[in-house]
C-alpha cells in the first residue's frame, strides 16, 4: 500500500491495555518521515525526558509546532485510567504522512507508551497497531515516590493515583544501566506498602507488552 503524500482526516483512539498502569496525557502528531519524537537505541532528547519522567507535553509540542506537525493533545483531558479509551480527530496537511504517540506510564520513573513514524495509509478503512512500553533512559528505576522534574528521582504521584502507591520504600536501584532509550524492564515492586524497597504493588502495577492499542481511522 502506498503511503499517504496529501492531507488526511483521522479519527485516532488509544486503548489502555495494561489492568493497573495509568497513562498522562496523550500526544498524536502527523508529520513528515524524515522527523521523529524518539528514537529507540539513542539518548533521549530534553524534550522526551520531560514527558517520560514528568508527564510533561510541552517541550514535544513546541517541536511539533516546529517542524509543521499535525498534533491531537492530551485527548482524554487527563489520566487514561486502565482498561479506559480515548478518541480524537486529527486533520494533516500535505506532507505529514506518519503518526507517532506518546505518554508517560504511571506509575514508572520515566516509562512511556511509544508508536514511532507509522506509516499513514492512502487507503480508506480501520487501522490497529499494538504499542509497547519504552523506558527514556534518563533515570533509575527506583520506583519510590518523588518528583516528576527531569533529572529528580521518584515518580510523580498525582492525585488520583495517590492512595494506590506505597510510601517510604528505600529504592530498587540508583543506577541506570542503559542511558538510551529501549524497551522498558517493567516494574518489579514488593507487597509492602508502608517500607519495602518499592512504593510499587507488585500484584497491580506490572504489565506485559503491549500495554496500548492505538485504532486509526483514515476516512
Amino acid at each position: 500500500m502506498a503511503p499517504l503524500t496529501q492531507a488526511a482526516d483521522l479519527d485516532i483512539t488509544i486503548q489502555n491495555l495494561t489492568s493497573g498502569m495509568s497513562f498522562t496525557p496523550i500526544l498524536a502528531v502527523a508529520h513528515t518521515p524524515d522527523a521523529s519524537l524518539f528514537e529507540v537505541g539513542e539518548a533521549a532528547s530534553a524534550e522526551l525526558q520531560a514527558m517520560a519522567e514528568g508527564g510533561s507535553l510541552d517541550g514535544l509540542a513546541s517541536i511539533g509546532a516546529t517542524i509543521n506537525a499535525d498534533a491531537l493533545a492530551n485527548p482524554a483531558g487527563g489520566l487514561l485510567l486502565p482498561g479506559m479509551s480515548t478518541t480524537g480527530d486529527l486533520m494533516t496537511a500535505d506532507g505529514n504522512t506518519v503518526l507517532s504517540v506518546v505518554a508517560m506510564i504511571l506509575p514508572t520513573n520515566d516509562g512511556f507508551i511509544g508508536l514511532d513514524n507509522w506509516t499513514i495509509p492512502t487507503e480508506a478503512g480501520t487501522y490497529t497497531v499494538y504499542v509497547n512500553a519504552y523506558d527514556a533512559g534518563t533515570e533509575a528505576n527506583d520506583e519510590i515516590r518523588g518528583g516528576g522534574a527531569p533529572g529528580t528521582p521518584g515518580m510523580p504521584v498525582p492525585p488520583p493515583l495517590a492512595d494506590a502507591i506505597g510510601e517510604n520504600g528505600s529504592g530498587v536501584t540508583t543506577t541506570s544501566n542503559n542511558m538510551t532509550v529501549h524497551i522498558h524492564p517493567g516494574n518489579i515492586g514488593d507487597a509492602d506498602q508502608a517500607a519495602g524497597v518499592s512504593d510499587v504493588q507488585n500484584t497491580v502495577h506490572r504489565w506485559l507488552n503491549p500495554v496500548a492499542k492505538v485504532t486509526i481511522v483514515v476516512n
